[in-house]
């Protein structure tokens, strides 16, 4: 499959790559934030010879005092992907249930370990269908493979970092939540509503729709207006992590691979009580 730095797949395309002599390896990484669980989904159908890996328990750390999503522990995350087939240097496409938000944690996960070959398949299981393409029920057994598990190739925000980041002058810190949530007005999930000082709000549907992505100059476009112009640092969170992962993603279409991702998002930062909490509209900057 050439052009794998390029981040997005569609379906035609993924066809005529699952026919070379030596396809990707397909990860199925559908997933709800309130379940059930997306394993369900898989046994129902999936892409013929796609893998199911989990995002709650195996892209993922247990959850506590570091998010709801925290990073996985690197050796458990290079079983799990060696199980599923995953192989050093060989591409692999991620899909989800259509939102994008699952397939683009995948997507983060894999690069930040240092496999660079990893696309996203655009639109999804929604996607594949609509092509009329053909599914399967067999859960296939993949040759072990032998990636590697090297943390760090992607930028993460922790705490102190995204706090100094949403406080800078040159600097956006972006809060992908809904603007209830982010205002303070509502908080569905987490025990403290509002959101970290200085975060710009930009939510998600902004700038993706239902899975889609607009062209990279309409993501420059929706990114400027909220503070993100050319060499401005950069950086995501949402409630956990995940919805803002498909943030980075889409500031990499958009032309900026160094945006980096606050991986406990909300749910880290409200762990601790001492940190500060701010409600109402985005400040002007």
């Amino acid at each position: 499959m050439s052009g794998t730095e390029e981040p997005l797949i569609e379906a035609e395309q993924l066809v005529a790559a699952l026919a070379e002599p030596d396809p990707p390896t397909l990860l199925d990484v559908r997933w709800r934030l309130t379940g059930p669980p997306g394993r369900e989904d898989y046994a129902a159908g999936h892409l013929p010879g796609a893998v199911f890996v989990d995002l709650d328990t195996a892209l993922c750390g247990p959850p506590g005092a570091a998010g709801r999503h925290p990073l996985p522990d690197p050796a458990a995350l290079q079983a799990v992907l060696r199980a599923a087939g995953v192989r050093a240097g060989h591409p692999v496409v991620v899909y989800d249930g259509g939102d994008g938000m699952a397939a683009a944690r995948a997507w983060w996960t894999l690069r930040w370990v240092g496999h660079r070959p990893v696309r996203l398949l655009h639109g999804g299981w929604p996607a594949w269908l609509a092509a009329g393409l053909p599914i399967s029920t067999e859960a296939p057994a993949p040759p072990p493979g032998d990636v590697t598990v090297r943390p760090g190739a992607l930028p993460v925000l922790d705490t102190a970092a995204a706090a100094a980041l949403a406080a800078a002058d040159e600097g956006v810190l972006l809060d992908v939540r809904a603007a209830p949530r982010y205002r303070g007005e509502t908080e569905p999930i987490d025990p403290v509503a509002g959101h970290v000082p200085g975060a710009v709000n930009l939510p998600a549907p902004e700038y993706v729709t239902e899975g889609r992505f607009p062209a990279a100059e309409a993501l420059r476009e929706r990114f400027a207006a909220a503070g993100v112009t050319e060499g401005t640092p950069v950086g995501a969170y949402c409630g956990s992590g995940v919805t803002a992962a498909q943030a980075v993603f889409a500031l990499h279409l958009a032309g900026r691979p160094d945006a980096a991702l606050y991986v406990g998002s909300w749910s880290n930062w409200v762990a601790d009580p001492d940190r500060p909490v701010a409600t109402g509209e985005t400040p002007q900057r």
